[in-house]
């Protein structure tokens, strides 16, 4: 992933990250959003108010990737980070999850958090499960059937956490 620039979203990214937020949700496979949500819905997903930040993996002027970070929850939870990640097919395989993880886990402790909780993860994403046991996330809960797969049907998802 040498060639593979890590950097702040900017407003001319929108292409490109609409293009793999439509790919990765329109699977029906990790985000509970509709499968045939809009570009607005996107962006209103997508693209939170400050103190979220989101961030692009960017190849040859090409969006391969991308996460957001900030508070998981309000006031007196706002110490535990959450995050969201996106990898585009192009760039699968390619341990360009691995490097955004990373990038993000570093990014959250020079914002202050002092955890990160990623609320649902689901099971049957079994890379992206994997992928956060390796950076030392654990499996502090699951919910049974609480995810409707497009594939699988009613499958759990995971309520992973790791102090940063």
């Amino acid at each position: 992933m040498n060639s593979v620039e890590i950097r702040r979203y900017a407003d001319s990214d929108w292409p490109g990250t609409w293009d793999v937020w439509h790919e990765v949700v329109s699977a029906g496979e990790s985000y509970d959003n509709a499968p045939d949500s809009t570009e607005d819905d996107a962006r209103e997903h997508w693209l939170l108010p400050s103190p979220w930040e989101q961030w692009v993996a960017v190849e040859d002027g090409d969006v391969l990737g991308m996460y957001k970070v900030g508070p998981n929850r309000a006031k007196l939870g706002a110490h535990v980070a959450n995050a969201s990640f996106m990898v585009s097919s192009r760039a699968r395989g390619r341990g360009l999850g691995r490097t955004l993880g990373e990038h993000c886990l570093d990014r959250a402790r020079e914002l202050g958090y002092t955890a990160m909780q990623f609320n649902a993860v689901v099971s049957t994403n079994t890379v992206a499960v994997r992928l956060w046991r390796s950076l030392g996330f654990i499996i502090v809960g699951t919910v049974p059937d609480g995810f409707q797969s497009t594939r699988h049907g009613l499958v759990d998802f995971h309520i992973m956490h790791r102090y940063l």
